[in-house]
């Protein structure tokens, strides 16, 4: 009797632990895939946020080139205006230089030699220039000058010099009948000046220049 009753009891427990080890088992499965799964999301967001700063990275890299494009694109464009604005300028400076360098030299000359004449006293004025006709030449082509500020011959030069770059630009229409004409108008209007004295001086073998001579 006693037998019996024991086995039947071992049975039962034997029988509770295997319905007990699968629950136990699939228990600890689920845990482990739940782990996994866990494990697996942490993975993924790590791998967005890489990409993400990566793509972050690039597009500052981008902007920065970008910026850095622009600012040397526009400093070249400015030193090469810089450049071109010299060159011009130093290119008309020297093409006026050339066109203006000769009246201005006739119209220091004409004002230095009057002007040393207006300042002798008249005994040796009287020396230097014959004839009292002379001597009056003399006088009104310092007044005349002298009434012309540097303003005022500049505006002759370039008043003559625009005349003369029209005319030149003009068709050639009949040159035998205008030549005359032409070389009147083209003359500089300092030059004027110039060659009054020149004539003056010829006529005054006391007054010794290196100029007003051929």
């Amino acid at each position: 009797m006693e037998g019996s009753i024991s086995s039947e009891l071992y049975s039962d427990i034997l029988k509770n632990s295997n319905n007990e080890l699968p629950s136990s088992s699939n228990n600890e499965l689920s845990d482990t895939n739940e782990g996994d799964e866990g494990d697996l999301w942490y993975d993924d967001g790590s791998a967005d946020e890489c990409a993400q700063d990566r793509s972050a990275k690039t597009s500052d890299l981008d902007r920065e080139w970008q910026r850095r494009r622009d600012q040397l694109h526009n400093i070249g464009y400015r030193d090469g205006l810089m450049a071109g604005k010299e060159a011009s300028a130093q290119d008309g400076f020297n093409i006026g230089f050339k066109e203006s360098v000769h009246a201005g030299i006739n119209f220091g000359v004409v004002r230095g030699i009057t002007s040393a004449l207006a300042s002798l006293p008249s005994v040796l004025r009287e020396e230097l220039v014959e004839t009292e006709e002379k001597r009056i030449k003399f006088r009104d082509l310092y007044e005349s000058l002298h009434s012309v500020s540097t303003t005022d011959a500049l505006k002759l030069f370039h008043g003559s010099l625009s005349s003369k770059h029209a005319n030149s630009g003009n068709a050639e229409i009949d040159n035998h009948s205008k030549d005359a004409d032409s070389q009147s108008k083209d003359k500089n209007a300092l030059d004027a000046y110039y060659e009054v004295l020149r004539s003056l001086v010829l006529e005054s073998p006391a007054i010794k220049t290196e100029y007003c001579v051929e």
